[in-house]
């Protein structure tokens, strides 16, 4: 399949502008990562989003910090390691339960560093981009650390499917009207005083969520994070740290 006939099969499926989006930035993603050309679907997304397919015919409601730090602490260590974990990097479910601990770089009580490229997420996308790392510092991280230690060191973080989470969640009084995404909806509107108060980057809270463009103010270039490597210092000089001591 070439990007014109990708292009051709999007526009096929008959499905609503949100859903071709999708499979455009999928594909266009999965072309890039093959080192195939995929200029016509970065077009095709393009057209989309100026068509309003990236405007979403509805979302999830936010999630309170302490509500969800609450329900948290009811559940069994791998689930409340993940929420934890979802909160304090602003990420979606998905991405967050499909972590193993190995992508964990470092784990201490001050400090906890994640590295997001070997998610099967990841592996779609640009491994020397600035979002590939996320910096836990501040509030829960000592939870988290304490967290690691009653949880398998090999499994995924949870079996806990997205699908799954939203059920449970469906049946619970506390977490009633809220889904999995919920949890990152709830981050970044957390996250926005500190932006119209001055004290945090806009362009740090689109790293932090991995929306970061490349070139964006701030980013440090592929060429520089490819000689750099994946290591714990350059995941601190990213600075996903200034905003997870917020969350």
């Amino acid at each position: 399949m070439t990007a014109d006939s990708a292009c051709l099969f999007v526009a096929a499926t008959g499905i609503r502008p949100q859903g071709q989006l999708a499979y455009t930035k999928a594909l266009s993603a999965s072309f890039g990562a093959m080192g195939f050309e995929n200029h016509p679907l970065r077009v095709l997304a393009k057209a989309l989003r100026g068509g309003g397919a990236a405007i979403p015919d509805s979302q999830a409601t936010p999630l309170e910090k302490e509500k969800l730090v609450s329900y948290a602490r009811l559940q069994q260590p791998s689930v409340h390691l993940a929420l934890l974990v979802a909160w304090k990097t602003a990420s979606r479910w998905a991405e967050v339960a499909d972590l193993s601990f190995a992508q964990f770089l470092l784990v201490t009580q001050k400090e906890v560093i994640v590295d997001w490229f070997q998610t099967p997420k990841g592996r779609t996308h640009d491994p020397f981009k600035a979002s590939r790392f996320a910096v836990i510092q501040g509030p829960l991280t000592t939870e988290i650390a304490m967290l690691f230690k009653k949880c398998a060191p090999f499994a995924p973080l949870t079996r806990l499917s997205t699908s799954a989470l939203d059920s449970l969640w469906g049946q619970s009084v506390q977490m009633q009207g809220y889904t999995a995404h919920s949890i990152k909806r709830g981050a970044v509107k957390h996250l926005l005083p500190l932006v119209t108060s001055g004290k945090l980057s806009p362009h740090l809270i689109d790293r932090l969520t991995k929306h970061e463009e490349e070139g964006g103010p701030g980013t440090l270039s592929r060429t520089t994070l490819r000689y750099a490597g994946g290591d714990v210092d350059l995941a601190r000089a990213l600075e996903t740290g200034k905003v997870t001591r917020h969350l």
